[in-house]
């Protein structure tokens, strides 16, 4: 071509000296023109029509090929296909315009491998499978080797050496690599620990106060697990920290469908008594108590007379109280709660006391494991509690507020008034 125009040229009067440049300039601009043709062709025919393609198809896997840019992006290498053809027109250049030529392919080549990787994972997360395997971990070891190889490739195209040369040379500086890739390392070795022992999937709620985690599992990568708190604030952790630290999923409460209830109410100690009959007849009348009444009398009646107990005092013989009628009624006010899971534990217990008085535990778990609901069905549950605890001559413990001290200065205050 370049002896064509050359003639060319020279036929119409140009300077025999000054054509051959004028033959390079006419070439460089006709590779210019065929290249913006080329890739106008590539572009605004073939990829307009292949996304209206797409668009009409049905399947759902080549629209995320689409909105990758996968196929823009393979688009790129038209205009680098005819520089290429064209490179032994300057015999001069035409090594290194080819060596960038190849180059130029080799990294279209990566970003396309890294949009078409990117697919793959979307494709994958739309299978429900996805959320128990994630596999872009693992996608993300394939990026990295294949940009080491990329790049390795393009070096060695550049400086004229075989890549496996190259890749001999870094076979002897592993413990480099190792080093420099160390955190990808670990971070693929926990991500196969935590698919082969199921210990985290998408959207388990974990908790890992360490890095003040508390939330949903919303991205798992090869180097980090995203947590979204319940404050929508995102916590990032090492996917290796899993392994090494400890953490707790909810998962498995999720999935039993009951939440647990532990919490207990502090009872004065000093309004602790036996019940009088006057006590249990009132008692008696309590829907929750009526059958607990009747056949507690019966048995310690029964019990005190066979025995034959002096009942004429309080501390001979078997009696009700008031704190362990107060705990059967708890008991049967939760066996009969709507809200509160039937075929799990279940108990209303006596702790140790202390010097806040004595602790009365509720342990039960909801039926409703949504944290809204959870803490409204608890607070719904303690409301009664708390309401309920004077009708059995119980006080709740709590420690002495200004209002308390005020009060007892009046009452002391009109107690001196009268006797003055």
């Amino acid at each position: 071509m370049f002896d064509l125009i050359n003639k060319w040229l020279m036929y119409y009067g140009v300077n025999e000296s000054l054509s051959p440049y004028f033959a390079k300039s006419i070439i460089v601009i006709i590779v210019i023109l065929l290249s913006v043709i080329a890739d106008l062709i590539a572009k605004k025919i073939i990829l307009n029509a292949l996304m209206a393609y797409v668009r009409k198809s049905k399947n759902k896997w080549d629209d995320k090929l689409l909105e990758k840019k996968v196929f823009e992006r393979i688009s790129h290498i038209a205009p680098v296909l005819v520089v290429h053809a064209f490179a032994s027109t300057f015999p001069v250049y035409q090594v290194w315009i080819e060596r960038f030529a190849f180059s130029y392919m080799i990294f279209i080549g990566l970003l396309v491998a890294d949009s078409l990787l990117d697919a793959i994972n979307d494709i994958y997360r739309t299978y429900e499978v996805s959320k128990v395997k994630p596999i872009k971990g693992y996608l993300q070891v394939v990026k990295i080797f294949v940009n080491v190889m990329g790049v390795i490739a393009i070096i060695g195209i550049m400086i004229n050496r075989s890549p496996w040369l190259l890749l001999s040379g870094i076979g002897a500086m592993t413990a480099v690599v190792l080093l420099i890739f160390k955190d990808s390392i670990l971070g693929l070795v926990a991500s196969i620990q935590l698919t082969a022992n199921d210990m985290v999937h998408l959207g388990d709620w974990i908790e890992m106060s360490k890095y003040g985690a508390d939330g949903e599992v919303i991205d798992i990568t090869l180097h980090t697990i995203k947590v979204q708190n319940w404050d929508k604030t995102i916590t990032t952790i090492p996917t290796y920290a899993l392994i090494s630290d400890s953490f707790k999923n909810w998962k498995g409460m999720q999935q039993s469908g009951g939440r647990r209830i532990k919490r207990a109410v502090y009872i004065d100690m000093t309004s602790i008594k036996f019940c009088t009959d006057e006590m249990l007849d009132r008692f008696e009348k309590i829907h929750y108590l009526t059958d607990y009444i009747q056949h507690k009398r019966r048995e310690i009646e029964a019990f005190n007379k066979e025995h034959h107990i002096d009942t004429s005092r309080e501390v001979n013989g078997r009696r009700l109280t008031n704190i362990g009628t107060f705990r059967a009624y708890i008991q049967n006010y939760l066996r009969n709660h709507p809200n509160i899971h039937h075929r799990m534990t279940l108990m209303v217990r006596q702790l140790s006391p202390t010097e806040y008085g004595l602790p009365i535990e509720i342990y039960a778990f909801t039926n409703d494991t949504a944290w809204a609901s959870y803490e409204s069905i608890q607070a719904d549950i303690f409301d009664h509690i708390f309401a309920v605890i004077p009708e059995f001559d119980l006080r709740i413990f709590q420690n002495p507020t200004g209002y308390d001290l005020r009060s007892a200065l009046n009452r002391n205050k009109i107690s001196s008034e009268g006797l003055s």
